[in-house]
């Protein structure tokens, strides 16, 4: 066995470097996330050859009324004179409104932009915004070896995407909790280098019979520091309270901030939803999608853990779908409607208008 990193190990590398700013290689191109350039390395990116474009989502794309001609989308080319001031500001929608005219843009079509597209979901899944600066240099290879830069090749970043990670129990503990002394903390740690996910048991529940399950991901804000802007913190409580109740069930705390976009990027959004927009606005104006998160993980956990069935403890019917597409079959969906406060009202209509929550 070689002791160099394999697939996994490069793509957490390449995530850890975009997150510092520094350039990953990316099948043929060199790629920066936009939100942690340098003016510097934009200077050693131009050197490099044909002028670099600006790779954003079509949501990011439709906010500025730029083309995406790739879908889902887009290549703005860069202008000889902007700097990173310019690719900062049509990455963050935070001054949209101060600062309307970033256009006219020219985007690039025709070519191939699979590897745009990679770098776009490894800027994601390193809770960047995501756009990236991307250029395509003669010889990507022997840059990336000059350099000493993370290379992933376009094969490694599908792979990643389409199958997930894997994941495995590091260690677990009883924990007596209020709600019931009979607690126990599992830790799960994923194999790609990502967030450790955890999982909390209560009594000791039948590995042949449905258990009592949420799948809770985390929130910085409703679950520690009493935020009433969503209903996530006593979603928790009581999910905790009714398995208490019970006298068994699994609540799995998968740490996916923000419907998946990380804390930054959520306070982002919440600044936008102070200028007016909704959840869902909000999201797409940075770029991202409705809900980016991952419930294959929470799957992966219960199998990890025996389970086979559940009686799903959500109001969303997306999570149900994915846990019977991943083999856990759900028997019942259990409602959990609390939490309610006049400065949620808006975001749970909306949750439930435009996600189809069950509200």
């Amino acid at each position: 066995m070689r002791l160099g990193p394999g697939s996994t190990e490069r793509l957490a590398r390449a995530r850890g470097d975009l997150r510092m700013g520094v350039p990953v290689v990316v099948g043929p191109l060199v790629v920066v996330a936009a939100e942690t350039l340098t003016p510097e390395r934009l200077t050693a990116l131009r050197a490099l050859g044909d002028a670099p474009v600006l790779a954003i989502t079509a949501r990011r794309a439709e906010t500025l009324k730029a083309r995406p001609y790739d879908g889902d989308i887009a290549r703005l080319l860069l202008p000889g004179e902007v700097g990173t001031d310019w690719v900062r500001a049509v990455a963050d929608p935070a001054d949209d409104l101060d600062k309307p005219m970033l256009g006219p843009f020219a985007s690039a079509r025709g070519g191939d932009a699979e590897a745009h597209r990679a770098a776009i979901a490894l800027a994601k899944s390193a809770r960047l915004l995501p756009a990236v600066l991307a250029i395509a240099p003669d010889a990507p290879e022997a840059l990336a070896e000059a350099e000493g830069l993370t290379r992933v090749s376009l094969e490694e970043a599908a792979l990643a995407r389409a199958e997930g990670t894997t994941l495995a129990e590091v260690v677990s503990a009883r924990v007596p909790l209020e709600v019931s002394k009979a607690g126990r903390l599992h830790v799960f740690r994923p194999a790609d280098g990502s967030e450790e996910h955890y999982a909390v048991e209560i009594g000791t529940p039948p590995r042949g019979e449905p258990v009592l399950a949420r799948l809770h991901s985390a929130c910085f804000t409703g679950d520690l520091i009493g935020s009433l802007k969503c209903d996530c913190g006593a979603q928790l409580r009581a999910a905790l309270a009714q398995m208490g109740a019970e006298g068994a069930g699994v609540l799995l705390y998968l740490n996916q901030e923000g419907r998946g976009i990380g804390l930054a990027n959520k306070m982002r959004a919440y600044s936008l939803q102070d200028q007016g927009f909704d959840t869902v606005e909000a999201n797409h104006r940075l770029g991202f999608e409705d809900d980016e998160r991952d419930f294959r993980i929470g799957a992966a956990i219960l199998r990890e853990m025996g389970f086979s069935a559940v009686r799903l403890m959500t109001n969303n019917p997306a999570k149900i779908e994915m846990m019977r597409a991943r083999g856990v079959e759900v028997t019942e969906r259990v409602p959990l409607k609390v939490g309610h406060t006049p400065e949620n009202a808006r975001y749970l209509a909306v949750k439930a208008q435009k996600s189809g929550h069950l509200l």
